[in-house]
């Protein structure tokens, strides 16, 4: 056999190589690169970038329906499995405790999710229909399960870019609300102590929350039902305690396997077709302003509570609003003690932090009702 008329067969990848997929195979590089060398979300955006290195290469079949990431995409993230399996798992980390302990926390939670509403407002005046512009706005729960199951809903075509932005911004909540708690804060504010005298939250308590809660919120925000039922079975193996071996696999095995598929199925959805647009570059940029703005309404709204209490909250607890369970609540705890090393806000901060995680869930369930009782989905 003539081995020049292989050639053409061997190097077909190449002959069908674009520069739209050198492009997003380099951007595939950066992601790898930021996880494993920076150590930035490297359970998230390690599998999106190799899914997204595995969209690019032409002719491989592994995006196809019948190829390995179209089964996972379907089986996974078109079912809502895998956000759901996710959900299990954060429910069985969570402590509600701070929450119960403080309800009032409530309020900052409901405050951070003012930019998904705000981002939908903004994206339908940049053009983009109310299906796509209320995907978008969900980026403001900074919760990558919640959009993602939205998102899926209501326009599974943005689905990539939302994903991307939604945990990309999660992952960098160290670098973009620092600045912002400056900025809207005063040093007196940061240094402000709260003390945290815990009331005594029984066991019978713990228990009956995420069973009530899932009928109230079910009965509702039926649309909710999936997400939160799903957060409150995590949250009920754990404070059971007898069921210690379902906790533990919950928080371990079943999250990071489920985090592990979904993340390259997300990155498989990466492909220069659908994700080289000026929608993408869009959604980035919404997906910022919906992060800047929760950030902002929580601190506003902290500040608020500061004046109306007699200077006794520490507006920071506001940035703590958002869904980004635990990272924003440490964040604000560790912004007062930088401030002064004897000003622990943890628990206060904490109980904003769930607040936030419970109001990105309802706010989406809520946006997911409307628009689809709107547009007759």
């Amino acid at each position: 056999m003539d081995l020049s008329s292989l050639l053409p067969e061997l190097l077909k990848g190449f002959t069908h190589f674009t520069i739209g997929n050198g492009v997003m195979i380099t951007a595939a590089l950066i992601l790898i690169y930021l996880a494993v060398f920076k150590e930035i979300e490297p359970v998230l955006l390690l599998p999106i970038g190799f899914g997204c290195l595995l969209a690019n290469i032409p002719l491989s079949g592994m995006t196809a329906v019948e190829g390995m990431m179209g089964v996972l995409y379907n089986a996974g993230i078109k079912s809502e499995l895998f956000p759901l399996l996710i959900f299990i798992g954060v429910g069985a980390m969570i402590d509600f405790s701070p929450l119960l302990a403080q309800p009032r926390m409530v309020l900052l939670g409901a405050a951070g999710q003012f930019g998904i509403f705000g981002t939908l407002i903004l994206a339908i005046a940049l053009g983009f229909p109310l299906n796509e512009a209320a995907s978008i706005g969900v980026i403001g729960a900074i919760d990558g399960p919640t959009s993602i199951f939205v998102a899926t809903k209501l326009a599974p075509e943005l689905l990539a870019p939302i994903a991307v932005a939604a945990y990309s911004y999660m992952s960098l909540i160290p670098i973009i609300q620092p600045p912002l708690m400056r900025l809207l804060t005063t040093k007196k504010e940061r240094m402000i102590p709260m003390d945290y005298a815990p009331k005594p939250i029984s066991k019978r308590t713990l228990i009956f929350f995420p069973v009530v809660l899932t009928l109230v919120v079910g009965l509702l925000v039926p649309e909710a039902t999936p997400l939160i039922s799903m957060l409150m079975l995590g949250n009920l193996l754990k404070v059971t305690g007898v069921v210690d071996r379902l906790s533990n696999a919950a928080q371990n095995e079943i999250i990071n396997i489920a985090t592990l598929f979904l993340g390259l199925a997300i990155g498989a959805t990466m492909s220069a077709e659908a994700f080289l647009n000026l929608d993408t570059g869009k959604i980035m940029i919404l997906g910022l302003f919906a992060f800047a703005l929760d950030t902002i309404a929580g601190l506003l709204f902290g500040k608020l509570m500061s004046v109306m209490t007699g200077g006794k909250v520490n507006p920071l607890i506001g940035a703590a609003g958002i869904s980004a369970f635990p990272m924003a609540g440490r964040l604000a705890a560790k912004t007062a003690n930088d401030e002064d090393p004897n000003n622990f806000i943890l628990m206060h901060a904490m109980g904003a932090n769930t607040a936030g995680q419970l109001g990105s869930v309802i706010a989406g369930g809520i946006l997911l009702a409307v628009v689809s009782k709107i547009l007759g989905i």
